[in-house]
């Protein structure tokens, strides 16, 4: 049996062809330090270098399999789950398992730029 691109894991409609083409929302670069946890793993500081309603990449040093379930815990907020989409040269890109508010999304852009200077609000 013969796959195409268009019924391929990574043809038009999934993740890793989106996250590449049309994405859900804009990514802004940002500098959060945060906590990344894999599933049944020790939870590791990771800084996230990029942020959108839809994701994050952050860094990870050890090579972390797509598909693996993960748990991002930014400053101030619960831990957020998410999957492993991509892992390349010590960077993670991972897909939330549900949109990030745009309350949250837009706090934490308005604390973190890319910078990594941390902006305290008033």
């Amino acid at each position: 049996m013969s796959t195409t691109w268009r019924d391929s894991r990574f043809g038009p409609g999934s993740y890793e062809h989106s996250a590449q083409e049309d994405r859900c929302a804009p990514r802004s670069r940002v500098s959060i330090p945060a906590t990344l946890r894999p599933s049944a793993a020790k939870g590791f500081h990771t800084i996230v270098q990029d942020l959108s309603l839809g994701g994050f990449s952050g860094t990870a040093l050890n090579r972390m399999h797509v598909g693996t379930i993960c748990w991002l815990t930014l400053p101030g907020l619960e831990s957020l789950q998410a999957e492993v989409a991509w892992w390349h040269n010590g960077v993670v890109g991972c897909a939330f398992a549900n949109l990030l508010s745009p309350i949250v999304h837009d706090n934490l852009l308005a604390r973190y730029r890319g910078d990594g200077v941390y902006r305290h609000a008033r």
